[in-house]
């Protein structure tokens, strides 16, 4: 790692340190006037349910960022995509433009966009775990609050939150009477949005909610020079049902149904050719060609010649049932989640207009989860203790052609059923009044099995785009799979966390999470690049601490992850062709640190201003792959050394009824890998992008915003894949610039 690294993480250190000595200072701020302190108190307590109780984020011994509603809705975070980019030290990029959200956290996550695989960063709708990629792809209406946590959290959470956690909650119906929420929006690329919400107490025991979205992309951001039709259309309706029936003062259900349809496009990669081409850099330029001749001539990332039907359609219906009973001293909760998701989409994966690697997918999954957990409070002593169980089924489809290169196309399936049972407990002890041990633990019994196949339907013939002999008579069995796997784990955290006074915090924790093992469900030639790859396990290391005092609110942390068995995408060509599959890399090792702050100066009333850094240094192991010995040392991938976020909102009211809000908001991701062998044609560089947003409101409700994202037209690599053994590689862009205005009203 570069000397100007270390110095870095020197400085993240020292400032680490002087934290720690404002926050032992902290007990004689504490004896101060009560009434004088309130005065001085410019922050707000933020309420989070991270750790499965209601806490103030100050008081929780992690690294956590969360956003209420009214950010929500001003900023315009409509996915989980706009979420996490808010956050430094989280990097998260669509494997297609637009779709299959990969989110890593601290560097720890997987570049898939199988619908057999689990995310790294568990993602929770109302405390209902997603078990797909698939699954991520979702638009965000009518919420609460969204909260990040970081590094494991495999003791409250379970399996495959090795990176942490993303929580979503809705916005839950209540008595305080009818009240609701109407919003329109209009922007570049024909784009409309409506939003409503309404609430209503229907008896004095039972509420109900009603909230809705509607977009339509007329103009999709990519153009298909082939057809001359520009690419990316959405449209999308989302809805959701809520009834909260409260019968006694001591017991409440808590019934969601929602759903969605859409009928979108998806956009394209950039092609790059391995041939050279006049005066192009070859490998690696659109200028280049590929093994059939083809270059792409201009250098608009958003323009191609491209040969797939870009539909994106998804059918989805999802429930949910809250129980929860005060007992007197314990409160059981019961969260039963159902999802039933159905999914077809092609992927233009070369590029350019022929025949390739095209495929159509077509999934099905369905999810069942049943969570009972007991919670109290005895003595010193906040503890939970629980039960999970769940199943789900993936069912799917790659219907490739392969036609202008090989003259064929393939077929692959596959068919996954997982089962999961866990016992978990957590208990947090109040050693002194400031000091409180923690520990937690979680064992998990997991069974996973896959049927699976891919099928050569016409057989490879020689001279068409590349020389292969054929494999046998079509169709053929190329491989398959009927295998199942079983694996138990135990995943655990001991902390401690010390508060020297209120609204301060230094923790430390130790903390293990695991990743389930798996199948690859892509494109294989022979049996052997289907068989299951290992689950991967993190153990962390963490030492923080918080302040909020005044007009500051600060937090840091430093970590070290030791990372056993990671997966990872492995070159396989042991079939005759270059495929890339799932595999395991022996170990990898992440060294950083996380700081964030915010100031509101007593001199500008109003004015805001926020920041946060993210520093890591990642090296992973030595591992073999078709290329031969990988040596230790690459880093990766998605994990950029340094990261980070500035912001500012100012806040003045221009009449007695009016009030103006300026917001803006930049974030910078260093240069970056987004593959395990650190391939250099496929690497993200360094970027800045900037939203900004004007926002006029009054006391009777009504808000008129004028917004805008990627502000300045980065043009910046989100994701690659290189495949010049066919000839050819792609790389997926962030979306360009959008704008636009939006008109709300809340009563």
């Amino acid at each position: 790692m570069q000397n100007s690294m270390k110095r870095a993480f020197r400085a993240v250190t020292l400032c680490g340190a002087s934290m720690g000595v404002l926050l032992a200072s902290a007990p004689a701020v504490a004896q101060e006037d009560a009434a004088t302190e309130d005065a001085e108190r410019v922050y707000d307590a933020v309420i989070v349910t991270a750790q499965k109780r209601a806490q103030d984020i100050v008081d929780v011994g992690a690294t956590i960022n969360a956003i209420g509603a009214g950010d929500i809705q001003e900023r315009r975070i409509e996915q989980v995509t706009d979420f996490v980019n808010q956050l430094a030290n989280v990097d998260v990029k669509d494997n297609s433009p637009g779709i299959l959200p990969v989110i890593s956290i601290r560097g720890v996550g997987l570049n898939d966009f199988s619908a057999t695989n689990n995310p790294a960063a568990g993602v929770y709708v109302d405390e209902v775990y997603l078990s797909s990629l698939a699954l991520l792809n979702t638009d965000f209406f009518d919420l609460e609050r969204l909260e990040a946590l970081r590094g494991p959290q495999g003791t409250l959470y379970g399996r495959n939150s090795t990176a942490g956690a993303i929580n979503i909650i809705s916005a839950r119906p209540n008595f305080d009477g009818p009240s609701g929420r109407v919003a329109a929006g209009y922007g570049n690329y024909q784009t409309a949005d409506l939003e409503a919400a309404f609430n209503a107490p229907v008896s004095d025991t039972l509420a109900v909610r009603l909230s809705g979205k509607y977009i339509n992309q007329g103009e999709g951001f990519f153009y298909d020079t082939s057809e001359n039709s520009d690419v990316g259309q959405r449209d999308v309706l989302l809805g959701r049902f809520q009834a909260l029936w409260t019968p006694t003062s001591n017991f409440q259900a808590l019934f969601k149904l929602e759903g969605q349809r859409v009928r979108s496009e998806v956009g394209a990669g950039e092609f790059f050719g391995a041939l050279p081409n006049g005066s192009a850099v070859c490998p690696g330029s659109p200028q280049c060609t590929d093994f059939l001749g083809y270059s792409d001539p201009d250098t608009d990332p958003y323009r191609g010649d491209w040969s797939v039907d870009p539909a994106y359609d998804v059918d989805q219906i999802a429930a949910t049932l809250r129980l929860e009973a005060d007992l007197g001293g314990v409160t059981v909760t019961s969260i039963t989640g159902y999802l039933d998701f159905e999914r077809q989409w092609g992927a233009e994966t070369d590029g350019g207009p022929f025949r390739q690697t095209d495929f159509i997918e077509t999934d099905d999954i369905q999810q069942f989860s049943q969570e009972v957990r007991l919670s109290g409070e005895a003595g010193k002593a906040a503890w939970i203790a629980g039960v999970f169980y769940s199943t789900d089924d993936v069912v799917g489809q790659y219907d490739g052609n392969l036609q202008d290169l090989f003259n064929t196309t393939y077929l692959t399936l596959w068919d996954q059923t997982s089962t999961s049972a866990a016992v978990f407990g957590n208990v947090d002890y109040a050693l002194t009044d400031t000091l409180t041990l923690v520990a937690g633990l979680r064992y998990t019994s997991e069974e996973k099995s896959n049927r699976g196949s891919d099928m050569d339907l016409v057989s490879l013939a020689p001279g068409s785009g590349l020389s292969l002999a054929p494999f046998g008579t079509p169709p053929l069995t190329l491989a398959s799979i009927n295998d199942t796997i079983d694996d138990t784990n135990w995943s655990w955290k001991l902390g401690a966390n010390w508060t020297p006074a209120d609204d301060s915090l230094i923790y430390a924790s130790i903390s293990q999470g695991t990743k389930s093992g798996g199948f690859f469900s892509g494109v294989a030639t022979n049996s052997g690049q289907l068989q299951p790859y290992d689950p991967e396990t993190l153990l962390a290391y963490e030492v923080g601490a918080k302040r909020r005092a005044g007009a500051y609110d600060l937090s840091g942390s430093v970590f070290y992850y030791d990372y056993q068995d990671v997966q990872t995408f492995i070159r396989d060509d042991s079939g005759g062709l270059p495929i890339q599959r799932l595999g395991n890399v022996d170990e990898a090792t992440i060294f950083g640190a996380d700081l964030t702050a915010s100031f509101r100066p007593a001199s500008l009333q109003g004015l805001t201003l926020s920041a946060s850094l993210g520093l890591l240094d990642t090296e992973l192991g030595a591992f073999t792959s078709s290329a031969g010995l990988i040596p230790a040392g690459k880093e990766l991938p998605n994990a950029p050394e340094v990261s980070g976020t500035l912001g500012a909102e100012y806040e003045h009211s221009v009449s007695s009824d009016w009030t103006l809000r300026l917001q803006g908001e930049g974030r910078y991701a260093d240069a970056m890998f987004n593959d395990s062998l650190n391939d250099p044609l496929i690497a993200s560089d360094a970027y800045w992008t900037y939203n900004g947003r004007i926002i006029l409101s009054n006391v009777d409700g009504w808000s008129v915003s004028l917004w805008g994202r990627n502000l300045a037209d980065e043009r910046y690599v989100t994701q690659g894949v290189n495949n010049l053994a066919l000839g050819y590689g792609y790389r997926v862009y962030g979306a360009p610039r959008t704008y636009g205005v939006s008109v709300g009203r809340e009563f």
